[in-house]
């Protein structure tokens, strides 16, 4: 597992993790799963993406703008832990 913390996010990168390259984000509780795609970042589509289902949709948007000002940053930490 690799992490890097960006503006009171944490991102978790699995080892030996599935396709497409992702990150968990979490931040203030709430668990967002975020697909790191062609240089972009997206909520990935798939139940259970946010964490607790009814976390506060401004926490989950900070989790992912947070991603896209960092997104080649945690694409290397997914090609680093996943090879």
């Amino acid at each position: 597992m690799g992490t890097k913390t960006f503006d009171g996010v944490w991102f978790l990168a699995y080892s030996h993790d599935h396709l497409p390259p992702h990150v968990h984000g979490r931040y203030a509780g709430v668990e967002v799963l975020v697909e790191l795609v062609n240089g972009t970042v997206r909520l990935a589509h798939r139940p259970k993406a946010i964490r607790p289902p009814n976390g506060k949709q401004s926490d989950v948007n900070h989790i992912l703008n947070t991603a896209t000002k960092h997104a080649a940053e945690l694409m290397e930490l997914w090609r680093i832990i996943n090879g």
